[in-house]
């Protein structure tokens, strides 16, 4: 295994930033991620997922985006819900790490300087909001959320609901998209055989804007969703290539081919 500084020289990184109606926060994080971007150790471009926005928030993505190259969106033509916007952000990304982080700013892109050295030996790292700075109804259904899932999944993420992960893109990418599906990001690593490492991260008040989860979706819709991860995961299938031979192809033999398919 490569030591961490030569792996992460050779490495790149995605930053998917999910985006729903949050243009009163935009500006803010777009400051606190140019922080972390000035001293990333890694390659690193944010890739800013408009989840159907219909406030301003597509407006400042194209004048943010505009004006600086390590920054990127894409849109989605109508809202799919934030399973379908970090999945969209995976298939579309280029780079050999996947991060993830939510607009709010109730977290640091700072604190993904403390992931990385957990790379390559883990396949993934993911936060836990040690001291959570949230309303009182918000952590109590979290935590009941997190428990339930722990406990009919065994899959032993304490906080499956932080939005601070880097994940390898290889591991991202056989991730597949059904409804909850960002729920059990941790687990769906696991079933791929894949190590994930937990930190405890930094948490601060909500910047601006309003919470898009209520106690209903925060406890109800995670418990089904749990049932429908269970299925999923009895079904889940692995499987390495033992050995295998690939023709090189050449110019030669690209013509060759073209010639007997006329």
């Amino acid at each position: 295994m490569p030591d961490n500084a030569s792996y992460l020289a050779q490495q790149s990184l995605t930053v998917l930033v999910p985006v729903y109606n949050e243009e009163e926060s935009l500006g803010q994080f777009v400051v606190e991620m140019d922080k972390f971007l000035a001293v990333t150790p890694v390659a690193t471009t944010v890739l800013f997922v408009n989840d159907g926005s219909t406030d301003g928030s597509l407006a400042i993505l194209r004048e943010v985006c505009g004006r600086d190259a390590h920054y990127e969106f894409i849109s989605l033509s109508q809202n799919r819900g934030l399973s379908t916007a970090i999945k969209a952000g995976v298939d579309y990304a280029r780079t050999t790490l996947i991060g993830y982080i939510d607009s709010d700013i109730q977290t640091t892109p700072l604190d993904f300087l403390e992931f990385l050295p957990f790379f390559p030996e883990y396949d993934m790292v993911n936060g836990i909001r040690a001291k959570r700075q949230d309303t009182f109804v918000k952590k109590l259904s979290s935590k009941i959320a997190n428990g339930v899932r722990r406990t009919l999944i065994n899959d032993g993420i304490q906080d499956t609901g932080c939005p601070l992960k880097i994940i390898k893109i290889e591991y991202a990418r056989r991730i597949p998209l059904f409804h909850g599906m960002h729920r059990f990001l941790g687990a769906l690593v696991q079933l791929q055989g894949g190590k994930v490492k937990q930190l405890p991260v930094r948490h601060f008040p909500r910047f601006a804007g309003t919470a898009k989860y209520n106690l209903w979706n925060r406890a109800w819709k995670p418990l089904v969703d749990t049932f429908g991860f269970r299925w999923i995961r009895s079904r889940w299938k692995n499987y390495e290539i033992g050995e295998h031979h690939r023709q090189s192809v050449s110019e030669a033999s690209v013509d060759s081919l073209r010639n007997v398919s006329r």
